[in-house]
């Protein structure tokens, strides 16, 4: 499992585990709509099985984006005297808005790590 983790936050193919996802070499500190490689350069896995393939992925961000959407709002909540603060919902979508590239890139490699074959 730890592995696993670790091999997601790296961009590792769920498969050799040396090739990459993506194009960039980090899921974090990107910006823009992620490009992912089609097939693994070290063993010719093919990320993408089917057309729509990355539909699950979005059920997958919508939790991760849920999730951060709370953790601020409980972190936010020391910070103000009132029990809810209108003032916490500004930065809840800041953080939403600046948490949104790396969760596109972490939802897919958790969707694919999902659903790998583990029969290696």
């Amino acid at each position: 499992m730890s592995n696993s983790i670790v091999h997601i936050l790296n961009n590792d193919c769920p498969h050799c585990l040396k090739g990459k996802v993506f194009n960039e070499k980090s899921i974090f500190l990107n910006v823009g709509f992620p490009k992912m490689n089609e097939y693994c350069s070290h063993c010719n896995y093919k990320f993408e099985k089917e057309p729509g393939y990355f539909f699950g992925a979005m059920y997958v961000n919508y939790g991760l984006t849920v999730a951060q959407g709370i953790a601020t709002y409980v972190i936010a909540q020391f910070f103000f005297k009132e029990n809810f603060d209108l003032r916490i919902i500004p930065i809840i979508a800041v953080v939403i808005l600046a948490m949104a590239s790396i969760n596109i890139r972490l939802s897919r490699l958790l969707w694919i790590y999902m659903f790998k074959n583990y029969s290696m």
